[in-house]
């Protein structure tokens, strides 16, 4: 079996059919890929509508658990994978009809750890701050081939502006398993941490400019849903993902590993501060969290961002945004500003 595709399942009833139809849109056969659904724990028709394709295809495979989280979910199917690949797809998301069959040829002709390709995002809803700086481009600075010379993770993340999605690459599974890296099972960044760990250990790593995914910005997921408590733990995810940062770096310095790729894993890891900065504005959060929190960025060297601006986050927004954020006193400022401002327009529109 050539590919295993692993699709962790809450509360998609909307949307999960059209993901489906697109991955048996591929012109493969039932022996040349598995399709591993896991439900974690949906208390809508998620659970029905998989099982329904199962029934009807040999090749789905549906497997019910508690509700644990994405990256318990996907943790699950790795478990399960037959498959020479592995590629990790939403519920919500879609392919590009017979886009499979080059990625699985790319990887299998060049023997790959780690293929990426090209993503197109649509439906935008999410923070009016955000949107003013969230950028959907996806840059490759390897040159004009349809494939790009064959590197290693480090060069790769020296030469790419790189996603912290899982859903941009296909993996082989014999070098997945071999590293060890699994995905964290709590909070909403695992998959930033899971994918620059992945990356940083592959030795056979491509892209192939091959538009074949489509991203979806949906209300109500994990990453635009503004409920206030959920809220919050995106801004406290959005912290542990850039401490986690802080001994990938160290490792990274204390190897003498490619300059190049340190300064663009420094911008991740600030990025994550500077968007939850954002966030804090818009945020319940009490002043007194909101000093903690920014005295630990600073303790663990996140914090101010001297690395944030460069190849990935450069255009004019990005430049003000963080001129203004770059001092706690200016930060402080704006929030207490802007902040209660936010709390009123959140309140009143509270049914």
């Amino acid at each position: 079996m050539q590919l295993s595709i692993i699709i962790p399942v809450y509360n998609v009833e909307k949307h999960i059919a059209q993901c489906l139809d697109s991955l048996l849109d591929q012109g493969l056969g039932p022996d040349d890929y598995e399709i591993i659904l896991v439900n974690d724990g949906s208390t809508d028709s998620s659970s029905q509508i998989a099982h329904r394709y199962a029934d009807q295809n040999s090749n789905i495979l549906v497997i019910d658990k508690e509700n644990g989280g994405v990256g318990s979910a996907r943790n699950c199917g790795m478990d399960s994978a037959k498959g020479k690949y592995i590629y990790f797809i939403d519920s919500d998301d879609y392919l590009v009809s017979h886009s499979l069959r080059t990625l699985i040829d790319t990887c299998n002709a060049n023997d790959l750890d780690i293929l990426t390709f090209l993503s197109t995002s649509f439906s935008t809803s999410i923070s009016k701050i955000e949107t003013l700086v969230k950028s959907k481009e996806f840059r490759v600075s390897f040159g004009d081939d349809e494939l790009s010379p064959i590197v290693d993770g480090e060069e790769y993340l020296a030469n790419v502006n790189y996603r912290g999605e899982i859903w941009w690459f296909v993996t082989n599974r014999e070098f997945l398993v071999n590293s060890n890296i699994r995905f964290i099972e709590t909070g909403w960044m695992e998959d930033a941490i899971f994918s620059l760990q992945l990356i940083l250990e592959a030795r056979r790593m491509a892209h192939l400019k091959l538009d074949a995914h489509r991203h979806r910005f949906a209300p109500g997921t994990a990453m635009t849903s503004k409920e206030p408590k959920h809220y919050l733990k995106v801004i406290r995810d959005l912290h542990n993902a850039a401490n986690v940062h802080v001994p990938i770096i160290a490792k990274l310095e204390s190897n003498n590993a490619n300059p190049e790729a340190i300064t663009r894993i420094k911008a991740r890891q600030q990025s994550f501060v500077f968007f939850s900065m954002l966030r804090m504005i818009e945020s319940t959060m009490s002043f007194d969290e909101v000093k903690e929190r920014m005295n630990t960025m600073t303790h663990i060297k996140a914090y101010p961002l001297t690395s944030f601006l460069g190849k990935d986050y450069n255009g004019i927004p990005y430049q003000v945004l963080s001129k203004l954020l770059n001092s706690k006193r200016s930060f402080y400022f704006f929030f207490k500003l802007l902040n209660p401002i936010f709390k009123l327009k959140n309140n009143s529109s509270k049914p």
